[in-house]
C-alpha cells in the first residue's frame, strides 16, 4: 500500500494497518447498529479467533514464543464485549419478533445448545460462568501472579549465571546478549500476564451483569412498548439474551484455557501434546494397573460393563505397546553398544603380542579424569554437554591469550572418586574436585539474602562458598543472590581457571613454529630475518612464555617480533627481552587492568623501602636476587591489606614500582599476593593518569 505525502510515495506494509483497523471496527461495534448477518459473521470470527489462540498455546515451545499473548488477550476480550454490547442493542430493538431476531448464530444457541428451555439456559450459562470464572481464569491468575514475582526476584541470579557462563567461555558475547534479552523478556512476559488475566476476570462478571440486564431490560421493553404478555416476552428475550450469553462464553473459556495453558508452560523442546503424552505414558506399569482397577469394576454386578472392560482392555493394550516399543529400544542401545565390546576383545587379544614401541603413550597437554558416575557428562550418547563447554572454553582462551590452547584428552578413571574429577597438565594433576552431577552449585558472590539447604562445598575454580542445591531451589538461589551453574560448567570453569593459569607451560617450541608461520604470511621479512639469524628460537619461546606467565597475551605477535629484532642485537637475556616486549604492548596491559578509563589508580612503595629493594638486587644476580625473610613477611602483609581494600571498591589492584624491580616483585606477588599486578615506570602508556591511592612502607 502507497501512500502520497509532499509529492513522496511512502509505502505502509498491509500488515501494519491490521490492528488499528480492528480497533476502529470494535469501536464502531459498540456505537453503530448491525445488521443481523453481520453478527453472525462476526460470532463466527470470533470463535474461530479462539479457537486459534488455543491451538497456538498448545503447539508453543516456550511461553516466549508467544510473547504477543497478553495482547491479543486483550483485543479479543475488547472484540468479545463490543459484539454483547451489539448483540444486546439488536435483542432489545427486535426480540419482539421472535428468536430469530437477532441472527442465526444466536438462535442457534438458543434453540439447539439449550434445546429452547431458557430455565435450562440459565443453568447451562451459570455452569459455563462458574468453570471460566471461579476455576480456570482464577487458578491461571494467581500462577501469573506467582511466576511473575519469582521471575522478578530471579533476574539478579539469572544475569548473573549468564556473565559466568560468558567469562567460562561457554557463551559468545551475542549469545549472552540474547540471554539477557529472553530473561528481560520472560519477566515482562508474567507480569504482563498478570494484569491480562485480570480483563479475562472482568470480562467473566460483565457476561454476567450484561445477561440479567438484558433478561430484565428486554421484557421490560417487550411488555411496555410491544404490548406482550410476560410469559412471551419471557421466552422471546431470555432465549435471546442466554444464545447471546453463550455465544460469548465459548470463546472466553477457550482463551481462559488458553491464557492457563500458557502460563503454565514450561521452556521444553516439545508441544503441550507431545510433553504430556512422553510423561504422563512414559511407564507401563501405571497402566497396566489402571487396567486390573477398571476390570475389577467392570465385573462388579450392576456396574456399567461395556465401558469399564473396554476401557480396561484399552489400556492392558496400550501398556503392552509401550513396554515393547521399550524392550526395542533397549535392544537398540545395547547393538550400538557392541562395537565397543568387540574393540574391548580386540585389546584384550593384543595384550597377549609382544610389546613395542607403539605402547609407550605420549604424555597428553591437558587431561580431564572423571569418576564413573560422572561418565554421562562427557557421553554425547547420554547428552553430556561438557565436551561442547570445553570446546568453548579451548576457543575462548585461544583467542584471547593468543595461541592454540591443546585439545583435552577425557578419559575415565577408577581409581577416583565415584563423583570426582581430575585435571592433569603433561600427566600431573592441577586441580581435582568432586560434583554432584543431578545438582546445581549455588555460588555466593559475597553478597547473598538467605540461606540454602544442600551440600556445602567450595567453587573449584576460585574458592568461593557454595551449595549443591536440588534443581527445584534454583530460582530460590538466584532470588537470594547466588550465581547458580549446573556440573558441567563447574568443570568448565575450572578448566578454564586452570589453562589460563598455567597457559605458559602449554606453549612449546611447536606452537611458537606455528605462530611465526602465521606471522610470515603478512611479514615474511621481519620472520626471516628475526629467527634463527637474530635470535634463536629456544630464547623466542622463553620470552613468550615469560608473558604469558605474567598474563600477557601475545596475540600481537608482530610487536612482539618487532621489538625482539631490535634488542636481541644488544641482549640475548630472556628477562631483558621480556622486559622490553612489555614495555612494547603497554597500551594493551594497562587496557585490560582498568579497561579505557583514563586514570589508573596505583600502589607504590615508600622511597626508604624501594631503595632498600634497589641495594638488594644490585648485591646479587637478578635470578638469585631475594628480599629478607622479615621484610618480605612485613611487605606481604601490607600488600595483601591494600591490594584487598582495591578490589573492595571495585578497583584492580596495581603496584607500580622502578624497572629493576618488576621483574622481582612481580615473582613475589605471583606466589604471595596473586591479585596483585606489577607494572613498572616504563610500562604506563603517555595518555594514562596516574593516581596513587596507598603508598607501602616498611
Amino acid at each position: 500500500m502507497e501512500i502520497t505525502l509532499n509529492n513522496q510515495k511512502t509505502k505502509i506494509p498491509i500488515v501494519g494497518i491490521g490492528t488499528p483497523v480492528l480497533l476502529v471496527m470494535i469501536l464502531a461495534m459498540m456505537t453503530l447498529p448491525m445488521p443481523p448477518f453481520v453478527l453472525d459473521m462476526l460470532f463466527s470470527f470470533n470463535i474461530t479467533l479462539a479457537m486459534i489462540v488455543l491451538l497456538v498455546t498448545v503447539y508453543t515451545l516456550r511461553p516466549l514464543s508467544f510473547a504477543a499473548f497478553p495482547t491479543v488477550l486483550l483485543i479479543t476480550t475488547l472484540l468479545r464485549l463490543a459484539l454483547n454490547v451489539g448483540s444486546t442493542r439488536v435483542v432489545l430493538l427486535n426480540g419482539h419478533n421472535g428468536p430469530g431476531a437477532a441472527g442465526s448464530v444466536i438462535e442457534s444457541f438458543g434453540a439447539v445448545v439449550v434445546g429452547g428451555n431458557y430455565a435450562v439456559g440459565l443453568v447451562v450459562f451459570a455452569i459455563l460462568v462458574i468453570i471460566n470464572f471461579v476455576v480456570v481464569t482464577k487458578g491461571a491468575g494467581r500462577i501469573s501472579e506467582v511466576s511473575a514475582r519469582f521471575t522478578l526476584d530471579a533476574m539478579p541470579g539469572k544475569q548473573m549465571a549468564i556473565d559466568a557462563d560468558l567469562n567460562a567461555g561457554l557463551l559468545t558475547q551475542e549469545e549472552a546478549k540474547e540471554r539477557r534479552s529472553d530473561v528481560a523478556r520472560e519477566a515482562d512476559f508474567y507480569g504482563a500476564m498478570d494484569g491480562a488475566s485480570k480483563f479475562v476476570r472482568g470480562d467473566a462478571v460483565a457476561g454476567i451483569l450484561i445477561l440479567f440486564i438484558n433478561i430484565v431490560g428486554g421484557i421490560a421493553i417487550g411488555m411496555v412498548q410491544h404490548d406482550l404478555d410476560f410469559s412471551t416476552a419471557m421466552q422471546y428475550y431470555a432465549l435471546l439474551t442466554i444464545g447471546d450469553g453463550l455465544v460469548a462464553q465459548v470463546p472466553a473459556l477457550l482463551l481462559s484455557t488458553a491464557a492457563a495453558i500458557m502460563v503454565t508452560r514450561q521452556n521444553s523442546s516439545e508441544d503441550v501434546g507431545t510433553q504430556v503424552v512422553s510423561q504422563l505414558f512414559a511407564d507401563p506399569k501405571v497402566l497396566y494397573m489402571a487396567a486390573s482397577i477398571l476390570f475389577l469394576l467392570g465385573i462388579i454386578p450392576g456396574m456399567p460393563h461395556i465401558a469399564f472392560l473396554s476401557l480396561a482392555a484399552a489400556s492392558a493394550g496400550g501398556a503392552y505397546l509401550i513396554a515393547q516399543r521399550q524392550a526395542q529400544e533397549k535392544l537398540a542401545e545395547a547393538a550400538e553398544s557392541l562395537p565397543a565390546q568387540q574393540q574391548a576383545d580386540q585389546e584384550v587379544s593384543q595384550d597377549r603380542k609382544e610389546l613395542s614401541w607403539d605402547d609407550v603413550q605420549p604424555v597428553d597437554p591437558v587431561g580431564l579424569e572423571v569418576g564413573y558416575r560422572l561418565i554421562p557428562l562427557v557421553d554425547q550418547a547420554q547428552d553430556g554437554t561438557l565436551m561442547g563447554r570445553i570446546k568453548g572454553v579451548r576457543k575462548k582462551l585461544s583467542q584471547e591469550l593468543g595461541f592454540l590452547v591443546p585439545s583435552v584428552h577425557i578419559r575415565d578413571n577408577l581409581d577416583l572418586a565415584p563423583t570426582a574429577y581430575r585435571i592433569t597438565l603433561m600427566g600431573v594433576t592441577a586441580g581435582q574436585a568432586e560434583i554432584h552431577i543431578d545438582r546445581s552449585l549455588a555460588i555466593n558472590p559475597g553478597q547473598v539474602f538467605g540461606e540454602l539447604q544442600g551440600i556445602k562445598g567450595k567453587d573449584p575454580a576460585f574458592g568461593l562458598d557454595a551449595i549443591w542445591i536440588e534443581e527445584t531451589q534454583k530460582d530460590q538461589a538466584q532470588s537470594l543472590g547466588y550465581t547458580v551453574v549446573d556440573a558441567s560448567t563447574v568443570v568448565a570453569t575450572h578448566l578454564s581457571q586452570i589453562l589460563q593459569d598455567h597457559a605458559h607451560e602449554l606453549l612449546g617450541h611447536e606452537e611458537v613454529e606455528q605462530l611465526l608461520k602465521m606471522l610470515s604470511q603478512s611479514a615474511p621479512k621481519l620472520v626471516e630475518n628475526l629467527v634463527p639469524d637474530i635470535l634463536p628460537l629456544g630464547v623466542l619461546v622463553k620470552v613468550l612464555q615469560n608473558l604469558l606467565q605474567e598474563q600477557v597475551p601475545i596475540r600481537d605477535l608482530r610487536t612482539i617480533a618487532e621489538t625482539l629484532a631490535e634488542y636481541a642485537t644488544r641482549s640475548q637475556d630472556p628477562a631483558v627481552l621480556t622486559a622490553a616486549s612489555r614495555i612494547a604492548l603497554c597500551r594493551m596491559i594497562v587496557q585490560n587492568l582498568n579497561n579505557d578509563e583514563e586514570e589508573l589508580s596505583v600502589i607504590t612503595l615508600e622511597p626508604t623501602l624501594e631503595q632498600i629493594l634497589l641495594q638488594s638486587t644490585q648485591t646479587a644476580e637478578a635470578d638469585s636476587a631475594g628480599i629478607e625473610p622479615g621484610l618480605a613477611e612485613r611487605l606481604q602483609k601490607s600488600l595483601q591489606e591494600v591490594a584487598q581494600r582495591q578490589e573492595i571498591q571495585g578497583q584492580t589492584p596495581v603496584l607500580l614500582t622502578a624497572p629493576s624491580l618488576r621483574p622481582i616483585l612481580a615473582r613475589f606477588a605471583r606466589y604471595g599476593v596473586p591479585n596483585l599486578h606489577v607494572l613498572s615506570y616504563q610500562e604506563i602508556p603517555d595518555s594514562k593518569q596516574v593516581k596513587i591511592v596507598a603508598t607501602v612502607g616498611q
